[in-house]
């Protein structure tokens, strides 16, 4: 391979490349990137043409646009943004006012209306803990408390519940909120 002055060159067992400086037979004197002079031998070296080398070596296995599209940013998506005091409300609710529970009230006694709530009460609950959920609800009203007394008294009778005022916010205080506790040992 015949080379002339200021041909750049690489070198072929080291990670060197340059410009050729000077030519002494079969040395070849070259400045590397770094501004050393060091002589090789001609069978050492090869010659690269860097303006194709430049140009091949940015778009070698791609176009300008991709190239382009690959350094613009893609806008990110958008996810929904859950409030920290939404992440904790409840998995379920369950209205126990009669009027959801029921077409019509008519020609229930007050005390097949309290045996109606709490039966639906206790079915919730029993799939509740079938179903592995965690939290419940039972909106039950504020009138004159006696079935949230009676709420209580059930939500006593079982070993994995805790209860509580629901949140007063949302619920007022017509509300109790009953956690399940699934992992508990039974003796």
């Amino acid at each position: 391979m015949t080379f002339e002055l200021d041909d750049y060159v690489l070198v072929l067992d080291e990670d060197l490349s340059g410009i050729i400086k000077s030519i002494n037979g079969n040395t070849v004197s070259i400045e590397t990137e770094d501004g050393f002079l060091i002589d090789f031998q001609s069978n050492e070296l090869v010659k690269k043409d860097v303006k194709a080398s430049i140009k091949k070596d940015i778009f070698s296995n791609s176009s300008l646009n991709e190239v382009v599209s690959e350094k613009e940013q893609k806008p990110r998506k958008k996810q929904a943004v859950k409030k920290v005091k939404d992440r904790y409300e409840p998995t379920m609710e369950v209205d126990l006012h009669i009027n959801q529970l029921v077409r019509s009230s008519r020609g229930m006694t007050n005390h097949d209306m309290l045996t109606f709530q709490l039966e639906t009460a206790r079915r919730q609950l029993d799939f509740a803990i079938a179903k592995r959920i965690p939290k419940i609800v039972f909106i039950h009203g504020v009138g004159e408390g006696v079935l949230k007394m009676e709420l209580e008294y059930l939500f006593g009778r079982y070993a994995n519940v805790k209860f509580y005022d629901a949140n007063y916010q949302k619920y007022g205080l017509g509300a109790t909120e009953v956690y399940i506790y699934q992992n508990i040992a039974v003796n």
